[in-house]
């Protein structure tokens, strides 16, 4: 049998056939980021002695090793990275299949404790990480640089937040719920319904709330397919959202029948908040898209309420699986931006029936606008899909509001402009709960006609016209009557003299 020749280069060099590569080599940086990776070609450093023939199945495995390894490393240097601050690294395995979700979605998860010396958000400039999560409800003061005043600063630089709260609430977790429009209720009180509690998991003083989706906002991308949402369970503390915030969003309100105070005190006077004033989810996207989500429960997101069964009062003995793990999932898919992300892939205008862009357009022109929109799903760009996406033709006022037909992403329109001249935008602003803020402008010069791109005769102008033409005609006429009109003679008198 005739034997084949393989090459090897370096001593960790496989056996490969001409034309394939013969080695790899890769360069990591000290954080463990894939640098770079560099091939030889076979045959480049020469050949060597031949060992004994290798199959070229074995190659291929280990090409495919490699190649695997090295997605696997590009897909952790592009992956998120979510700092989660907890009172106790015991955290992690009482809530260990919420923070395990966002695992298997790619996210990279670091975890401190709150009080870590080390901690720091920003340095020179830039964000540490994309997300933070708190889970660390009684904490006074954060360790490290990081305070209430750079976690604002983190939100203010596009970065997004996740915070849950507890009975015994921190200093630094109020300030910081009052930075984004919400307050949370005074120490050691909790939301309390005695007409909607779980029954199994309840210590009896009707705090282990089971929230239905009536309560729920209606809004699908925070708040998931709320229709199909089994009842959530939810024990902590209440918020009250400041009006004057307009960005608020209130996820989970409580029913006309829960309060918040002491359970273990008599109600003595008015509670701090009744009703639909109770909020238990609240949500913030701030002007930048950067998003916050603020709870007062940290409970449901842990293993014991995600794998719950609810047995509600007055339900008997039937029971639903708790709908905390969606509802949880929604909600952190939400606030990490892996829904409800928008951006503009092109944009274009031109003249009606000509591709080509104009350096100005001219008054009463009919011009041709379209605008493509993707969404960001699973992690993958697609054609957004939507009826309610307008253009405005704006100088200073909206000259030109129109909506915009959807074919597969592609927003488009036509329309005549208006007979005013002037600097004109191409404005796009689309705001929808959920949504990231779409605002696109093209500004664009619209000039008068020239002198010779005028109508002969203008209709408008047509009594002015007939005026011109009559008064000239009428100055004819009397002309004409003036220079052929001839006086009369006149009669001569004779005198006589009156004789004697």
């Amino acid at each position: 049998m005739e034997k084949k020749n393989h090459h090897y280069v370096g001593p960790r060099a496989r056996p490969v056939e001409q034309g394939t590569y013969a080695s790899e080599s890769a360069r990591f940086s000290r954080s463990g980021v894939l640098k770079s990776v560099s091939f030889v070609p076979n045959g480049a450093l020469g050949s060597v002695s031949s060992p004994p023939a290798v199959s070229m199945k074995s190659g291929s495995l280990n090409t495919m090793r490699c190649l695997l390894l090295i997605f696997a490393l590009l897909s952790v240097a592009v992956a998120d990275r979510i700092l989660v601050l907890v009172e106790c690294l015991s955290a992690r395995e009482t809530h260990s299949i919420f923070f395990r979700s966002l695992q298997d979605r790619g996210h990279q998860l670091v975890f401190r404790t709150a009080d870590d010396s080390s901690l720091s958000l920003i340095k020179f400039g830039e964000l540490n990480y994309d997300h933070l999560i708190i889970f660390a409800p009684s904490v006074d003061e954060f360790g490290g640089s990081i305070s209430v005043e750079e976690i604002t600063r983190f939100v203010d630089e596009g970065g997004n937040l996740l915070v849950t709260g507890g009975p015994n609430l921190g200093q630094a977790i109020r300030e910081l719920a009052l930075q984004h429009g919400f307050e949370f209720d005074e120490p050691e009180t909790m939301v309390i319904d005695h007409n909607n509690y779980d029954t199994h998991l309840d210590d009896g003083y009707h705090t282990t709330i089971v929230a239905t989706k009536q309560q729920l906002l209606n809004a699908q991308l925070i708040t998931g397919e709320a229709t199909k949402l089994n009842p959530v369970l939810y024990k902590g503390v209440a918020m009250i959202s400041h009006k004057n915030n307009l960005l608020r969003l209130e996820v989970l309100r409580g029913t006309s029948t829960s309060y918040s105070f002491n359970p273990t005190a008599p109600v003595d006077e008015y509670p701090g908040a009744i009703g639909k004033q109770v909020v238990m989810i609240g949500a913030v996207q701030a002007r930048n898209n950067a998003r916050a989500v603020f709870t007062g429960s940290m409970e449901m997101f842990s293993d014991a309420f995600l794998s719950a069964y609810v047995h509600k009062t007055g339900s008997g003995e039937s029971s639903t699986r708790s709908g905390n793990m969606e509802l949880a999932t929604a909600l952190s898919k939400w606030v990490l931006k892996e829904t409800g992300v928008l951006r503009v892939k092109k944009v274009e205008h031109h003249l009606a029936g000509n591709k080509e862009v104009p350096r100005e357009y001219t008054i009463m022109d009919e011009v041709e606008y379209a605008i493509e929109i993707e969404e960001l799903r699973d992690g993958v760009w697609r054609p957004f899909n939507a009826k309610d996406v307008q253009l405005e033709f704006v100088r200073i006022d909206p000259f030109v509001r129109t909506n915009l037909m959807n074919k597969n992403g592609r927003f488009s329109t036509r329309f005549k402009l208006p007979d005013v001249y002037g600097v004109y935008k191409f404005l796009v602003d689309y705001r929808r709960i959920g949504y990231t803020h779409l605002y696109d402008v093209q500004q664009v010069s619209v000039r008068p006609l020239l002198h010779n791109q005028y109508e002969r005769f203008i209709r408008s102008a047509y009594p002015y016209y007939a005026s011109s033409f009559s008064m000239m005609l009428g100055v004819v006429l009397f002309s004409f009557v003036f220079l052929h009109h001839k006086d009369p003679p006149k009669a001569t008198a004779t005198t006589s003299k009156k004789t004697n």
